[in-house]
């Protein structure tokens, strides 16, 4: 007789492998944390970036004299207000501030709001002979700027704009890159369901535009505009070469006029650079909290 041993099922729970238990800033929605190696690389980027700054201001505040010795100075001196006045009147950068703010602003906002247009009809438009269109952008990006400067002098020479800031505005007015950038955050940023219920509306083109694409865009034109303002304030080759130093000069144009002689002052260089340096600081201080905001947001949004 043959007896059969019943046994019990396995337990289900048993046989499953644990799961193990992520760290809080590993789950979603907890904030990550860095290490002591993460800070330190963070200090040293830190450090970098802002030597060239500090070392500006070090030699502003010092003579030719001591800067001349070795070793270079390491600290701040006592002769950085008269540096600064003397540049100041020397180079005429009040009126090289007004200039500069002007050609600056001007350039930024018109490459703004025609790479947002531009960028949108590339982005959600279909027209014949868009991507090739959009290719001959990109490929102009390829061109080396010097390339286009000898022709460029000679129709401002014919139209008589030398010395005169539209010489220098007007080449500046559009930006291949510009309507490169605008139009890869669009792609992203700006649903086609949006502008199908803005036509379904009866809203026309430049409603559309005005009302859809410009709010949605308004993150990257803050971004486009703090940047290409930065480079326009920057420029040097171009306004060195159609304006002079006593007439309608800018700021990059007039720093270049100090310090000339048979031993360049170079202290009085270094506190011009600080000077034309310290605008940019300033809008970036009251700015840059409202554009990488808005960057996250439309990152969120798209």
């Amino acid at each position: 007789m043959t007896t059969t041993t019943l046994t019990a099922p396995a337990d289900p729970d048993a046989v499953k492998p644990r799961r193990t238990r992520r760290p809080r800033s590993a789950r979603a929605g907890g904030q990550l944390h860095g290490g002591p190696i993460a800070y330190a690389v963070l200090a040293l980027f830190t450090i970098g970036s802002l030597f060239p700054l500090v070392w500006t201001a070090i030699a502003a505040s010092r003579d030719n004299n001591r800067l001349a010795q070795t070793p270079p100075p390491f600290w701040f001196g006592s002769n950085l207000p008269h540096n600064l006045e003397v540049a100041w009147k020397d180079a005429n950068l009040g009126e090289a501030f007004l200039n500069t703010t002007i050609v600056a602003g001007v350039s930024a906002l018109t490459i703004v709001f025609l790479s947002t247009i531009a960028g949108f009809a590339f982005a959600k438009l279909r027209f014949k002979g868009r991507d090739a269109l959009m290719l001959v952008v990109i490929g102009t990006m390829m061109v080396p700027p010097q390339l286009s400067v000898i022709p460029l002098y000679m129709m401002v020479a014919r139209l008589d704009w030398t010395d005169q800031l539209q010489a220098v505005i007007l080449p500046s007015l559009v930006s291949a890159f510009g309507v490169f950038f605008m139009r890869q955050y669009l792609l992203q940023a700006l649903p086609d369901e949006l502008i199908e219920a803005a036509r379904v509306d009866g809203a026309s083109s430049w409603r559309v535009v005005w009302h859809v694409v410009f709010p949605a865009a308004r993150p990257a034109m803050a971004v486009l505009g703090m940047l290409m303002f930065v480079q326009t304030w920057n420029d040097f080759l171009w306004p060195f070469l159609v304006l002079t130093q006593t007439g309608n000069p800018t700021v990059q144009v007039a720093i270049a006029g100090l310090g000339r002689g048979y031993t360049p002052d170079q202290s009085l260089i270094m506190a011009g650079a600080l000077l034309g340096t310290l605008p940019l600081l300033v809008v970036f201080a009251v700015f840059g909290k409202q554009i990488v905001g808005g960057i996250m947001q439309g990152a969120v949004k798209g």
